[in-house]
């Protein structure tokens, strides 16, 4: 595919792909629309603080862990265009009940709740995978990611003009807030009617069984079951965090850590009671798979992603300490990275798409964040401040085009479970990001710096030893094993693999 491509409106594929993008769109546009009025809120509301701001922040993304796994397995049996409305839908009520909170338990619990809108990118994954194929979806998905995610960044220029300058008053933030829920509303119907699963004649597969990734093998399962771990440490991560910040009792922080440990020892029973009978049975050699690529891209996201979201949250006060900067210029430099995403990712798409091996242009980009953060580390007072512009902007690009050659890879280690596999390295993101964020609170910046770019060098390392080439890379279809081949119910004719096969469809 091509960039003029993406102008050609009247083609299916291209209208599904700019409806999707927007839907992620709309779903950062409401994500994030919090922070550009925070310090509006902190004015209006006497009773709040800078500390419930801080806490707010955390639930804003506690629940984006869990949720993203979630929808990864809903979008896998239902499909993307059900799951997707519903949730965009769905979560235009707690951005309403936010905006028009009055009280401490209204907030939070709207805002925990609003934090399931992050798992929207999961989905949009396995729709662009259902209408480009192995040869185009790096530049597909960078589209989709990239310019979805700008959503923040739109979040941040339109909403303070819109409370302040357009509506005024004590009460313009709310109406503000509450118009991100509304347009949240209205495009779950726009996209339900304006889309289809997967195009004519082309059939959406499901999972064999639902409730836990399948996986292939033994050592696979105990994998999975390892993998699974820290996205519950995260969450305690979280629940700890809120703790120290005088937000919840010792006793509630207890039993936060008492029910993860419950759901994580539930999601390690539906892992066994699904796993088990397929590997008791035997997983036919051409639909096995290695959960190892799995693991190895749940690093890079861990690093690439999980990365940007502490960098972002930390760079603008940086930068205005460091070289004695107006809070609005920091802000200006630190915006770098959301306005970089337009362009990096769709790059490390295309990139992956034409540099012949995927698996190559993921270990050039995980190396050159290393080399990226490990520079950052080095910058202090005493640097040019253009250097120090440009450094961060390189070490962006490479950043964000790591999460564009990641999920140009996704798709193609299973198709079938692309959902749950997009879902579990999407909430590895996330995991990144509590964990860098909370060492941010031990270190120096320059310390900071130099730990994100250890985890990069970890990354590296793994996908060095473990991330293979996918089959199919650069083909017209994606690879579909025999058993995938005889699911559904009714036949009909289909190019798979090369071959031209009859069917059976759902």
């Amino acid at each position: 595919m091509t960039v003029t491509e993406l102008f050609k409106f009247k083609s299916e594929r291209i209208k599904v792909l700019h409806f999707t993008w927007f839907a992620f769109f709309i779903s950062f546009f409401t994500w994030y629309n919090m922070a550009p009025l925070a310090t509006t809120m902190l004015e209006t509301m006497d009773w709040l603080t800078p500390q419930h701001i801080a806490a707010l922040g955390i639930c804003n993304v506690a629940l984006t862990i869990p949720a993203r796994v979630i929808i990864g397995t809903l979008l896998d049996k239902y499909g993307p265009r059900k799951v997707y409305s519903a949730l965009l839908i769905i979560m235009s009520f707690p951005a309403i009940v936010f905006a028009f909170g009055d009280s401490w338990a209204q907030l939070m619990i709207a805002r925990l709740v609003l934090g399931s809108i992050g798992a929207s990118f999961v989905i949009g994954i396995r729709m662009v995978a259902e209408w480009f194929p192995p040869k185009s979806i790096g530049f597909a998905e960078g589209i989709y990611g990239g310019w979805g995610n700008f959503g923040s960044a739109v979040a941040a220029m339109l909403l303070p003009w819109f409370a302040l300058t357009l509506l005024g008053g004590d009460e313009g933030w709310r109406y503000a807030l509450a118009f991100t829920g509304v347009i949240c509303f209205v495009y779950g119907f726009i996209y339900y009617f304006n889309v289809k699963d997967t195009p004519d004649g082309k059939e959406f597969i499901r999972p064999k069984r639902t409730g836990a990734l399948e996986v292939s093998s033994w050592g696979d399962l105990a994998q999975l079951i390892f993998w699974t771990l820290p996205l519950g440490g995260a969450l305690a991560l979280s629940a700890w965090r809120l703790a120290n910040l005088g937000f919840i009792s010792d006793i509630a922080l207890y039993l936060v850590y008492a029910v993860i440990g419950i759901t994580l020892v539930y999601q390690i029973f539906m892992i066994l009671k699904v796993n088990l009978p397929i590997l008791k049975k035997g997983v036919p050699e051409d639909d096995r798979y290695n959960f190892k690529n799995v693991g190895a891209l749940n690093s890079t996201y861990f690093a690439n992603f999980g990365a940007e979201l502490a960098i972002v949250s930390m760079l603008p006060m940086f930068f205005q300490l460091t070289f004695s900067l107006s809070a609005s210029q920091a802000g200006l430099i630190a915006a770098s990275f959301a306005f970089v995403n337009l362009l990096a990712r769709p790059l490390g798409g295309i990139l992956s798409d034409r540099m012949g091996s995927r698996r190559k242009v993921m270990l050039i980009y995980m190396f050159g964040i290393t080399l990226g953060l490990f520079g950052m580390g080095f910058m202090d007072s005493s640097w040019p401040l253009i250097f120090a512009v440009a450094i961060t902007v390189l070490t962006s690009m490479f950043i964000q085009g790591a999460e564009g050659a990641t999920f140009a890879v996704i798709p193609m280690i299973k198709k079938r479970v692309t959902g749950q596999i997009a879902g579990m390295a999407g909430a590895y993101g996330n995991v990144g990001a509590t964990i860098y964020l909370t060492l941010y609170t031990f270190v120096t910046p320059q310390q900071f710096f130099f730990i994100l770019a250890t985890g990069a060098l970890v990354s590296f390392i793994i996908c060095f030893f473990t991330l293979e080439e996918p089959k199919n890379s650069f083909s017209e279809e994606y690879y579909l094993s025999s058993d995938e081949l005889t699911l559904g119910e009714e036949e009909v004719p289909q190019i798979i693999n090369g071959k031209e096969l009859k069917r059976k469809a759902l």
